[in-house]
């Protein structure tokens, strides 16, 4: 059986301007599911659960409202929010999954399709270490393989950022390759970058315990990375922004 969702494998940079330079890059891998056939997954993929502990799992409650309701309902919710309608058109959320029961995600994101599977818009969801998120919703163009959108920043993510701070998206279709590419700044130029890159695997069992055997701890570490780095921010002197 084929899925539509599939896996990519790749790496997370991040490149810090100012005040101080910094940068750190890790290998990752990520699930693009669709909410559609998440079931569907756990039937066929026996060490990959759906709400439940596994190996490899995906809970609803990682994400949208956070207390494990329909994940395409809420979607939907948020998208007539902002007048934008997919109708009976496809969800898809790119994220990491749970690790023996742990998943810490800086970033996921919703691509969501129409019935034709044009792609009509984008949910970009950003969580800090403090387990809080917020949604950034914007449409796309059909025509363009190539997403921008841009927006000024309205939740605190990193304790070494000022709020008064702006991101540009850009990013590529989820095809063959991932691309994702974000840029903050500020009036006096660009503060970071981060940038998550990603050849594209079908989804089988196979394919998806070998990025586990790959990444056995990944979730683990990128919430120790995302430590270290911030103890390396205020070695260096970085003024902490409560």
């Amino acid at each position: 059986m084929s899925f539509s969702s599939c896996i990519y494998s790749g790496f997370v940079t991040h490149r810090r301007f100012k005040p101080k330079r910094h940068f750190f890059s890790y290998k990752t891998f990520s699930l693009l599911i669709d909410l559609n056939e998440v079931e569907n997954l756990e039937k066929k993929i026996k060490f990959f659960s759906y709400n439940k502990f596994n190996i490899l799992s995906f809970y609803n409650v990682d994400h949208g409202p956070r207390d494990g309701s329909c994940l395409v309902k809420w979607t939907k919710k948020i998208l007539a929010e902002s007048k934008i309608d997919i109708g009976s058109g496809t969800i898809k959320l790119l994220c990491f999954p749970r690790i023996f029961g742990y998943v810490f995600n800086p970033l996921s994101i919703f691509y969501c399709y129409d019935k034709n599977l044009q792609l009509k818009a984008v949910l970009y969801e950003v969580k800090n270490t403090f387990n809080e998120q917020h949604t950034y919703v914007f449409p796309t163009s059909p025509s363009s393989n190539l997403i921008l959108h841009k927006c000024d920043k309205k939740f605190y993510v990193s304790p070494f950022i000022e709020m008064k701070t702006f991101y540009n998206f850009r990013l590529l279709k989820p095809e063959k390759i991932l691309n994702v590419f974000i840029k903050q700044g500020d009036d006096g130029g660009t503060l970071l970058t981060a940038c998550q890159v990603g050849k594209k695997i079908e989804m089988s069992s196979k394919n998806l315990f070998l990025q586990f055997l790959i990444h056995p701890l990944m979730s683990f570490k990128v919430i120790l990375a995302i430590h270290f780095e911030a103890f390396r921010l205020w070695s260096k002197g970085i003024k902490h922004v409560k």
